[in-house]
């Protein structure tokens, strides 16, 4: 979707895609995840971008499991620690001190508090559209789940993750670089899509029988 942004002096400035009304960084909450993003801090970025890539490698292209990564990566853990700390009673070192790891429990709150209501938004939105409220509505998720099937069919889930988040790390800044032209083809493109969907509306959607919708009331 793509809206008008306007001043204060209530006076058109230009398209935004999504009725977006702020700064890109903005968007992605401004802080630091923005700015590793954004490539604000070029080495967190890359390293970031560099260990999705290898992990990527590691499971899909070398085929290693991630159980056995998690022994290995125990057990090297673990011996080191244990071959240290019975080391130092032969140098007079102290022994290393190994912090304890602790979950606090309002963050474990907080994390289900918000999932909850995620789930109960996207359930509500998934009911409006099987009630028949809105057609637009329906034949768009229709078409992104049949898109997305499709997606799922070329890939296994690994890729898809790796991809998304190359994308995430190419997208926003390449937008944020190029806004001005990507919101100009994008108003172009959605005004093009409104016309075809006013098409298909006049010809075959509003030949479609349907029924008012009332909500039936409870005895």
């Amino acid at each position: 979707m793509v809206d008008k942004i306007h001043d204060s002096d209530g006076e058109t400035t230009a398209y935004r895609i999504f009725g977006r009304e702020k700064h890109v960084h903005k968007v992605f909450g401004d802080g630091k995840p923005a700015d590793v993003f954004l490539w604000r801090d070029k080495k967190v970025s890359a390293g970031v971008l560099g260990g999705v890539s290898a992990i990527w490698v590691l499971f899909d292209v070398l085929e290693y499991h991630l159980l056995t990564l998690v022994s290995h990566g125990l057990i090297l853990a673990l011996a080191v620690s244990f071959l240290w700390s019975n080391a130092t009673t032969f140098i007079n070192k102290s022994p290393q001190r190994i912090p304890e790891v602790e979950i606090p429990e309002d963050l474990v709150l907080k994390l289900a508090s918000a999932l909850r209501i995620e789930i109960n938004q996207a359930g509500a939105f998934l009911r409006d559209i099987a009630l028949g409220k809105d057609l637009k509505m329906f034949l768009c998720v229709m078409a992104g789940l049949w898109v997305l099937s499709l997606v799922g069919s070329c890939c296994d889930f690994l890729i898809l993750l790796y991809i998304s988040v190359v994308l995430l790390f190419t997208v926003p800044i390449f937008y944020e670089k190029y806004e001005n032209q990507v919101d100009s083809f994008a108003k172009k493109a959605t005004a093009e899509l409104k016309k075809q969907y006013d098409v298909f509306d006049a010809n075959v959607l509003s030949k479609i029988p349907r029924g008012p919708l009332k909500d039936k009331k409870r005895v």
